[in-house]
């Protein structure tokens, strides 16, 4: 199935901070956010066991579990199983480091194969208090995450995970698999292969005003031939691109920081919000189906709500191509 066909809205919600991520968000305040996107209108949900090793499907699925299940669309991930035995030592998440280092203490442990496909499906089900799960993606098989060991992680993928999600969406047991990942490597490999067919990816922090570059030139392309779809995660790149400290995971470079500082001046005199830029940015390319920035404050919602439905000047996107801030093949709103 399409994932058009999935996703009524081309905003959602991305769960990673109910897990903790970056601090300790108290119950309540994570509880409300989630009231809040769905007073909001949002109807798509993505999470991750991975995310406080399982505390933000814990908490998603104590927000939604009485609401009409039939109205929202649930993604998670496999890859990551979550152990009931507690690990208080170290934790090795490659870039992500220490980003959920305020989550849960359970054992985490990678594993792409058919039957960890299936336990970790389990898993999530009973956390995210739920009959059935929409979307599944395949988290994180990234060079940058595993280092050399990725290839081998993407094989076992090939010939255990990607199988089984052939078989539950043509049993109709999920709708629609992919990827979830924050480099674009993986994915290209995937959409490589005669087998298995997956429905699109979820792709973060990689088609966004920061770093869109190789996504736009080599993987959009074969998403677009193939009548796939992309979902962005992390539209706002860590929190960056809207003057939060950090970029990919780790404190935000100087060069980084200037690429945000020279894009704000232009948004500035062209009152332009940054959220409504980095959202409008990237759901301008036809492969992009829907974005899911993350947020932890009820009061994020209505932010990314007003960002989407913002009216921002051709103007503003002719400025920044003009100033090479982006892409001269972008597509940007407004401009052929």
């Amino acid at each position: 199935m399409a994932l058009t066909d999935i996703l009524s809205d081309r905003l959602g919600f991305g769960a990673a901070p109910l897990g903790n991520m970056f601090r300790a968000i108290p119950e309540d305040e994570a509880l409300a956010t989630v009231e809040a996107a769905w007073d909001d209108g949002i109807r798509y949900f993505d999470n991750a066991p991975f995310y406080g090793a399982g505390l933000a499907e814990i908490r998603m699925g104590q927000a939604l579990k009485d609401k009409p299940r039939d109205e929202y669309v649930i993604s998670t991930k496999i890859g990551r199983i979550v152990l009931d035995t507690i690990d208080d030592g170290p934790r090795d998440n490659g870039e992500k480091g220490d980003v959920f280092a305020h989550g849960r203490r359970n054992t985490v442990i990678n594993d792409y194969s058919a039957d960890a496909t299936l336990r970790s499906i389990e898993g999530s089900l009973k956390r995210l208090q739920t009959d059935r799960i929409d979307i599944v993606w395949v988290h994180d098989i990234a060079q940058d995450f595993y280092g050399d060991e990725w290839l081998a992680m993407f094989e076992q993928a090939r010939t255990g995970a990607f199988p089984v999600l052939d078989r539950l969406r043509d049993e109709g047991v999920i709708k629609a698999w992919g990827l979830g990942v924050n480099r674009v490597e993986a994915v290209e490999l995937l959409l490589d292969l005669d087998a298995p067919r997956p429905d699109g990816s979820l792709l973060a922090g990689r088609y966004t005003l920061l770093d869109h570059a190789r996504a736009l030139e080599r993987l959009m392309p074969m998403v677009a031939a193939r009548g796939l779809g992309i979902v962005v995660g992390g539209p706002y790149s860590s929190g960056a691109l809207v003057g939060g400290p950090n970029f990919e995971y780790a404190p935000a470079s100087p060069e980084i920081l200037a690429k945000v500082a020279a894009i704000k001046a232009i948004a500035d005199r062209h009152g332009v919000s940054m959220k409504a830029a980095g959202l409008q940015f990237s759901l301008a390319n036809p492969a992009v189906v829907a974005v899911i920035p993350g947020a932890s404050r009820p009061g994020r919602i209505a932010e990314d709500r007003a960002a989407l439905d913002e009216q921002v000047p051709v103007a503003f996107w002719r400025a920044l191509r003009d100033a090479g801030l982006v892409h001269p093949a972008a597509p940007l709103p407004g401009i052929d």
